[in-house]
């Protein structure tokens, strides 16, 4: 019964047209799903290593006039993108750990300590996903500028990028959603045993929830690595900006092919990323039972 719950029954698989024909179409789907997905990187690639004219008058063509590796050296040394480079990931990294942090602690909270009036708070936190990131702007900036109790602007540090990125709600019901699908048996016996609060959240919860922590993990540093107008309004000094604000800013000054060298480095670390942590992440995004037995 389970081989004819698909469109094609198990007779149909075995007429001849109708087999070549469904192979035909997943084959065509597959390819067409390549060149949308993988085309752009992989030209993005090939263009990074291609003298600008060749990428002008052929920009399809693999190499005309052969390859030219020193586009990647030039955009790594005359174009400093090693300095804004560096600056992109103390700023991902930062944005990942107050994210990480905020996501998991709030998450259990709400879910694992359950205070007498979480149902409210989780509530707040869903209404601010229902209002636009730009009506914040304004008073996120003002706050920036004069931030209370510290006396002096966090303007040009990577504080005021930081700090910021912790107050993400899609992150928090994210982590508590998945806190709640945990066998709370676990939590019971950890009391029994006088295991407190902050002993259940260290050496039970968190070795438990690494696959929630990939997926906010990935969300976090591929948010911060293509963030462009919150960096761009906080960091106008361009010695402390990440890549994504500084490399627009370099466009007009650089000649293509370096431009798009320049580009190509920018992307292998979200690209590697993902690669290293993608079985954690479709394990956490598919949320599918937390724990086993």
């Amino acid at each position: 019964m389970s081989a004819d719950r698909g469109i094609l029954s198990t007779a149909d698989w075995r007429r001849p047209r109708v087999r070549i024909a469904a192979r035909a179409s997943h084959v065509i789907l597959l390819v067409s799903l390549f060149v949308v997905g993988l085309g752009p990187i992989l030209w993005l690639a090939k263009s990074a290593i291609t003298p600008t004219q060749d990428t002008l008058r052929a920009p399809l063509a693999l190499w005309p006039n052969g390859i030219d590796w020193e586009n990647l050296i030039t955009a790594w040394t005359r174009v400093e993108i090693d300095k804004f480079f560096l600056n992109t990931i103390v700023i991902a990294a930062g944005v990942w750990a107050v994210q990480v942090i905020v996501a998991t602690t709030a998450g259990y909270a709400l879910s694992v300590l359950r205070p007498r009036y979480g149902k409210i708070v989780v509530a707040l936190v869903l209404a601010t996903l229902f209002v636009p990131s730009i009506v914040l702007l304004v008073p996120l900036y003002l706050t920036i500028v004069n931030p209370p109790l510290l006396g002096q602007s966090l303007i040009n540090t990577f504080w005021a990028v930081w700090l910021p990125a912790g107050a993400n709600a899609f992150n928090v019901l994210l982590v508590m959603r998945f806190f709640d699908s945990l066998p709370r048996e676990v939590f019971e016996a950890a009391r029994m045993d006088g295991a407190g609060n902050y002993r259940m959240f260290w050496s039970i919860v968190l070795p438990m929830s690494k696959p929630i922590i990939g997926v906010v993990s990935v969300f976090a540093v591929i948010g911060a690595w293509k963030d462009f107008l919150w960096p761009m309004l906080v960091l106008p000094d361009p010695a402390v900006q990440p890549l994504s604000v500084r490399l627009p800013a370099l466009q007009q000054f650089i000649e293509l092919d370096v431009f798009l060298a320049a580009l190509a480095i920018s992307t292998v670390i979200p690209i590697v990323l993902f690669l290293v942590f993608q079985r954690l992440f479709l394990n956490g995004a598919g949320m599918g039972g937390a724990v086993k037995g």
